[in-house]
């Protein structure tokens, strides 16, 4: 069977699928698992499979997920999301993506935009993660890549972890490029913690977040975090110990070309560092963020959680048991209960429940209006994700 013949079928199994469906395709939980960070156990994988052997333990969970982890080892799928179809079996979204992409997201937008471009996430690590960089779209597109602009949201939760706090930039010192030859001598050593003595840390706290760019050096918390950022998987690793565990020095040239890494070694990474964002003497607050509402009333609070970049948008929406809610959106987008019991234009979803707890919706559904109801006795909280230029009137897109 030729390409061309595969995609023709599969669109149409689609087409029937978004017909019967209303527009709402379920989707199975894409786990990814990580060999150089210890998982925080606080998603929802079964106890015996948080260990993935070689691959390390799962620690993260991609969500309507076209892209694929860049692990050492692993399947061919990891990362990737499923379409769980309503006979039971499933379609690599990445495929309906390319064979049918106008169907979930609408003609006009399937004409400027070649896919969902975007990736949520949880992650939930048991050490901070590594202190780490995201090449800028220069540097990226070198090794074939995509820049990796994210943010982050710290959901409520029972236990943040044993260091709650996210390293963010450097010292102002650093400013211009000040103090390079410190940070090359760290890469170069290779053999503790102690570049985390070149930046400073914020205590993560519920319903905050921060917004990092590409070209800012950035170790996340141990809080179970949602993520939303641009489609990669790039990244320099720049700490040599974490947790007391070593990394790997190829992390840092994982994605530094061959030429730049014989020619400069250490020193390569240095191009991709943004002097002027990793000094700002107010990096605080000029990443960070927290909720900004957009309605509030009768048992109900929505709010941007994601915002201030044209390249992703996110939103919370909060219902207290018995509230309703009919909301309209401008494009295709995904969601993940987090928490309560519910419908989403009359489909069951449950939070908590792999399966049951992940949805996409086409744009021309979310167009028509979706009624939110909490069946529940307890808050029904719902995640939505959405991708480049859907919401250009979203707060604070001054961003790239």
């Amino acid at each position: 069977m030729s390409t061309e013949t595969t995609k023709e079928t599969l669109r149409a199994v689609i087409e029937r699928e978004v017909e019967s469906s209303d527009g709402f395709l379920r989707l199975d939980p894409a786990y990814v698992a990580r060999d150089w960070i210890p998982a925080g156990r606080r998603i929802v994988v079964p106890n015996d499979e948080y260990d993935a052997g070689e691959r390390g333990t799962i620690g993260e969970r991609w969500l309507a997920s076209t892209t694929r982890a860049d692990n050492r080892v692993g399947p061919s799928d990891e990362g990737l999301s499923y379409i769980r179809l309503s006979d039971g079996s499933t379609v690599l979204l990445r495929d309906v993506v390319d064979a049918a992409f106008d169907v979930l997201a609408g003609e006009d937008y399937a004409s400027t935009h070649t896919g969902l471009q975007r990736l949520a996430k949880i992650f939930d690590y048991d050490a901070r993660v590594p202190f780490h960089i995201h090449p800028p779209i220069e540097e990226a597109v070198k090794v074939g890549c995509n820049s990796k602009d994210e943010a982050y949201y710290i959901p409520p939760q029972d236990y943040m972890g044993p260091h709650p706090e996210t390293f963010l930039g450097l010292h102002r010192s650093f400013e211009g490029g000040h103090g390079s030859d410190e940070l090359v001598d760290h890469l170069k050593a290779w053999n503790s913690d102690s570049i985390l003595s070149l930046s400073q840390a914020f205590l993560q706290l519920e319903e905050h977040g921060f917004f990092v760019p590409s070209g800012v050096l950035h170790a996340p918390g141990t809080a179970m975090t949602v993520e939303l950022q641009e489609d990669s998987d790039t990244l320099a690793m720049l700490q040599a110990v974490n947790s007391g565990q070593e990394i790997s020095k190829e992390l840092l040239f994982k994605d530094i070309g061959a030429s730049d890494r014989e020619q400069l070694g250490e020193a390569a990474i240095l191009s991709w560092i943004d002097w002027s964002a990793n000094a700002d003497p107010d990096i605080f607050g000029s990443l960070h963020f927290t909720p900004v509402e957009i309605v509030n009333a009768d048992g109900v609070l929505e709010s941007w959680i994601f915002c201030g970049t044209s390249k992703f948008s996110g939103k919370r929406l909060l219902l207290e048991p018995g509230a309703r809610y009919v909301g309209t959106e401008q494009g295709v987008f995904n969601l993940l209960v987090w928490e309560g019991t519910g419908t989403v234009g009359g489909v069951p979803v449950v939070g908590g429940e792999p399966g049951s707890d992940e949805l996409l919706v086409t744009r021309d559904r979310a167009a028509q209006g979706i009624e939110y109801v909490n069946t529940g006795d307890t808050p029904l909280r719902i995640l939505k994700f959405f991708g480049p230029d859907v919401n250009p009137n979203s707060p604070g897109g001054a961003r790239g």
